[in-house]
């Protein structure tokens, strides 16, 4: 992605407002940040990628980029877990 994020970034990186629709550029550009915030292949909990997406914003509602990274098929999900779509996950291992 060409187009720059940082001004809708705090100064610790964390995304801090969605912008609006007639910005789709940079809504693709800040979905694409946060796609590599998920490793490929490794499957997650809705938890876990909510606490990502919420370490990782300052938003009220962190829950909008996550129906964004879905719809956007950045993410794909079943049955409660969640995966780049890019690739398969590989099995789920227990937490340490």
């Amino acid at each position: 992605m060409t187009k720059s994020i940082h001004d809708f970034q705090d100064e610790y990186g964390r995304i801090t407002v969605w912008p609006s629709d007639r910005r789709k550029v940079h809504q693709l550009a800040i979905l694409h940040h946060l796609k590599g915030l998920f490793e490929t292949g490794v499957s997650y909990t809705q938890g876990e990628v909510e606490q990502i997406l919420a370490d990782h914003s300052t938003l009220e509602d962190p829950s909008v980029l996550l129906t964004e990274l879905v719809d956007g098929d950045y993410l794909a999900t079943a049955d409660g877990t969640y995966w780049r779509a890019d690739g398969r996950p590989g099995p789920r291992t227990p937490a340490e």
